[in-house]
């Protein structure tokens, strides 16, 4: 099983498409909303958080994109051949999205650090790394769902709505407190919003709230139900 996560760590981070859009434009976009007009350095470390949360979650998300590619192409017969286990294709596959988040996450926080100034203390810059990595999976089993249960073109769009559809509700865009009262109400039900709560609650020394960590766990739960499914009903159609 380790074999195969390497393999498709490897293929995902040979994938342009992958880098420009995976990493990139999550820097650029945090570079962007924080350097028009004046900024105050708290918005750029809350932005910080949130774009490095979007990065990760689009990351996740893209391991169901891969997903679907193999089904369509028969790869994932062939692993049904091997002696893997269904259970060890799918933890390959949610350990594949879990390495692949951290390469977005380092680079929205190596921004905000080096460029944007964002000053903490290196315990910091460790834990808001380490809760965001932990925190982005239930999204890719949300993206393995997806991609055991969906074409690989429906599970490129399903997840592109689903990466902005989560990153505007939960907030990691623009600040919650500029929403209108409905969508500021529905904010507080969405894992996005409870994922960032656990990076903004490190840059300010404090512990997350209870309500963050149950709603980012209940969704975890919901998630990985609709992979286990997925997968179920990918086998018996296969």
């Amino acid at each position: 099983m380790l074999d195969y996560v390497k393999l498709e760590v490897r293929r995902t981070l040979r994938d342009t498409g992958f880098v420009i859009f995976g990493i990139g434009m999550p820097v650029m976009m945090y570079l962007l909303f924080t350097n028009i007009g004046e900024n105050a350095s708290e918005w750029k470390t809350a932005s910080m958080v949130g774009m490095a949360a979007y990065g990760a979650l689009g990351a996740a998300l893209s391991t169901g994109t891969g997903v679907a590619e193999d089904k369509g192409s028969g790869w994932l017969r062939q692993l049904r051949i091997t002696p893997m286990t269904p259970r060890q294709v799918v933890i390959g596959r949610a350990l594949t999205g879990s390495v692949i988040v951290l390469p977005a996450i380092a680079a929205v926080l190596a921004a905000g650090g080096i460029l944007n100034g964002v000053r903490m203390d290196l315990w910091q810059w460790g834990a808001v790394t380490v809760v965001l990595w932990l925190g982005a999976l239930p999204f890719t089993l949300l993206g393995i769902g997806n991609g055991y249960l969906l074409s690989a073109q429906t599970t490129g769009v399903v997840n592109v709505a689903c990466n902005l559809g989560l990153s505007i509700v939960g907030g990691l865009w623009f600040p919650v407190d500029l929403f209108p009262g409905w969508l500021r109400a529905l904010t507080g039900y969405s894992p996005t919003h409870g994922f960032a709560a656990l990076g903004q609650a490190v840059t300010e020394s404090s512990a997350p709230a209870f309500t963050a960590v149950a709603v980012l766990a209940v969704w975890g739960l919901l998630f990985g139900f609709h992979a286990v499914l997925s997968y179920r009903r990918s086998a018996r159609t296969a």
